[in-house]
């Protein structure tokens, strides 16, 4: 199969896209992980969550959506130039479903994916993440 000069040229752009776009957003979310998230036993239960069920609604659906394009996106960075394994992991927190913290652990217990967050930390004068014995 070949692929068409118009489709190449249009995987350029979104690789230039999603490269430029991963070096602004992935500092930024790195940066809002609370300090202690990984210590916790089990996720926070959200404040506002029982009282306003419609904007809770749309709120929930417009985090999973975007975390749904960063695990994409972080998949083709896989292969394509940008932090791809970063990029999954930021989706992953930004997505809702069973299982997710003890996920989230499992991944941040990796030393590759620990040292790159606690590396754009330190960039931002952020200290690095703390997590429990048991995942070192």
């Amino acid at each position: 199969m070949q692929l068409s000069p118009e489709l190449l040229g249009w995987l350029v752009v979104a690789s230039v896209i999603t490269f430029i776009g991963t070096i602004i957003l992935i500092p930024i979310l790195v940066v809002r992980i609370p300090v202690d998230y990984f210590m916790r036993k089990e996720r926070d239960v959200l404040p506002w969550s029982s009282r306003y069920p419609v904007i809770r609604v749309i709120l929930l659906t417009g985090k999973n959506i975007l975390g749904i394009l960063f695990v994409g996106v972080g998949i083709l960075l896989l292969a394509l130039p940008g932090q791809g394994l970063v990029t999954i992991f930021l989706g992953i927190l930004l997505l809702d479903f069973p299982g997710k913290f003890k996920l989230e652990r499992w991944i941040i217990s990796k030393k590759p994916a620990l040292r790159s967050i606690n590396w754009l930390r330190k960039r931002s004068n952020c200290p690095p993440l703390e997590i429990p014995k048991e995942l070192e």
